[in-house]
C-alpha cells in the first residue's frame, strides 16, 4: 500500500502539534502566583532609591515591572533574591525595583546584597509603607507585577524563584 506525500506531512504535522501540546500542558506555574482577571490601574507609583531621593513611577509605561517587597531579617527574600539578580541580568527589558520595607539603612541592605552577591540590582525604600497599603500587602516577600499600560496583572505571595523556566514562560506571555 502507497501512501501520499500529502498524508504523510499531515501526519507529521499533526505529530508535532500533538506532541507541542503535551508538552506544554505539563507547564505548571507556582501557585502563589495570583494572575488578576482585569487588570488594575496603579493611580501613584512613588518610592525612595538608595540616596532616599523620590523615584515616580507613576503613569510608567512600556515594560514590563517587577516590584520585589523584601526585608534583611527574612529567609525567604534571601534565598529568592539571587534568582531576582538572575532575572534582571538575562532579561534586561524587565525593571525590577527591590523594595526595602524597613526603616532606611544603606549600610544594613547593602550587606545583604553583598552577602548574596547581588551586584545588577538596585536598592529601593518605601519608609511611609505607602506601597504596602496601596498593595494591601501581608507580608514579605510579596512582587507587585505591572504589565507594560502600568497596571497591575498579578502578584505573588511569598517565595518565587524568578529564574524558574514555568516563571519565565509565564512572564514571556505578557512580554
Amino acid at each position: 500500500m502507497k501512501i501520499s506525500k500529502s498524508f504523510k506531512i499531515y501526519i507529521h504535522v499533526f505529530s508535532v502539534l500533538f506532541f507541542a501540546q503535551q508538552l506544554l500542558s505539563e507547564v505548571t506555574y507556582p501557585k502563589n502566583i495570583v494572575v488578576l482577571k482585569e487588570p488594575i490601574e496603579i493611580k501613584e507609583l512613588k518610592f525612595q532609591d538608595f540616596n532616599l531621593n523620590e523615584v515616580d513611577l507613576t503613569g510608567k509605561k512600556g515594560n514590563i515591572m517587577i516590584l520585589n517587597f523584601w526585608a534583611t531579617w527574612c529567609v525567604p527574600c534571601k534565598k529568592e533574591m539571587p534568582s531576582l539578580e538572575k532575572l534582571s541580568k538575562k532579561y534586561p527589558e524587565i525593571l525590577i525595583y527591590p523594595i526595602n520595607l524597613e526603616k532606611p539603612n544603606q549600610d544594613k541592605t547593602k550587606k545583604f546584597f553583598t552577602d548574596l552577591e547581588i551586584s545588577k540590582l538596585n536598592i529601593y525604600f518605601d519608609p511611609e509603607f505607602s506601597l504596602v497599603k496601596l498593595f494591601n500587602m501581608r507580608g514579605v516577600p510579596t512582587s507587585i507585577l505591572i504589565d507594560k499600560n502600568g497596571k497591575e496583572f498579578g502578584r505573588i505571595i511569598g517565595e518565587v524563584d524568578f529564574f524558574d523556566k514555568s516563571f519565565i514562560y509565564f512572564l514571556k506571555k505578557y512580554l
